[in-house]
């Protein structure tokens, strides 16, 4: 791998160091981050617990950023006081997105109407305060995208985490012009499904993710995962898009920086 530098530097678009996995050494981990060539990265928030933390987390480094929403299989406990209190976090101003939210069938509960109503809600949210959004899509591809056209999502803007359709339905998403969110993933060798997908993705709609400390790239997969190991999806990025590693580093950053409307 070429060697990084502060002019290329990787924006980790998708995090979750809030999570218990990081507990033990969380403050000496993202102190470690700038050092290993990562220069951004946007923690998640997906309960109504954890986005206070990773609003704490942003407030306390200065290239940490949050996104604050309630991810669809966390979305029963929401109502009208808790949401109020979303919409506050929301508008906080390291927030710079509204997720990650969304549809996930995967599990039976919280059912398919109440996944929708808070989806919807905010949708409605991120409009209103002029923000992007992060979508979580786990076996709904046809609901989410209904859900999204009826509400209009291509003029909010925003990406799609850890896509996993076909390359059909990216070419959909790509109408709207939303960004792609890719990680670990890409580099299994059963991922099939998504290498045909990224070898039609426009790199100017491509940003690169961990979800860690889940889906960690080969050669450490099944390991906790963290922002350091992007480089090995900046590898094979590169080798898929005939490009170089510092290209990748250097288009992915300034696309997740028009994502998240922020300054390169």
């Amino acid at each position: 791998m070429e060697e990084m530098t502060g002019e290329n530097l990787i924006f980790d678009t998708h995090a979750h160091y809030d999570d218990r996995a990081f507990d033990e050494d969380r403050k000496m981990l993202l102190e470690s981050l700038k050092g290993a060539g990562v220069g951004r990265v946007v923690n998640i928030g997906s309960t109504i617990a954890s986005n206070a933390e990773c609003l704490a987390l942003a407030e306390e480094n200065d290239f940490v950023y949050a996104a604050i929403g309630v991810h669809p299989s966390e979305s029963e406990p929401l109502n009208e006081e808790n949401f109020e209190n979303l919409r506050e976090q929301c508008r906080r101003p390291k927030c710079v997105a509204v997720g990650e939210i969304g549809l996930d069938y995967y599990w039976p509960e919280p059912s398919a109407e109440v996944q929708k109503k808070w989806f919807v809600r905010q949708l409605e949210l991120a409009r209103e305060l002029g923000k992007p959004v992060v979508i979580h899509s786990r076996d709904a591809c046809r609901d989410t995208l209904d859900v999204l056209k009826a509400a209009r999502a291509g003029e909010i803007g925003g990406v799609i985490h850890c896509y996993s359709y076909t390359k059909e339905t990216a070419q959909e998403y790509l109408d709207m012009g939303f960004f792609f969110g890719i990680g670990g993933v890409l580099t299994f060798k059963n991922a099939k499904k998504l290498k045909e997908t990224v070898e039609i993705l426009p790199m100017d709609r491509i940003v690169i993710e961990t979800d860690c400390p889940y889906l960690a790239p080969v050669p450490h997969r099944g390991e906790r995962n963290d922002s350091r190991r992007l480089a090995y999806v900046v590898r094979e990025l590169a080798q898929m898009k005939g490009i170089t590693e510092e290209e990748v580093r250097r288009i992915t950053w300034e696309n997740a920086c028009r994502l998240y409307r922020m300054d390169a």
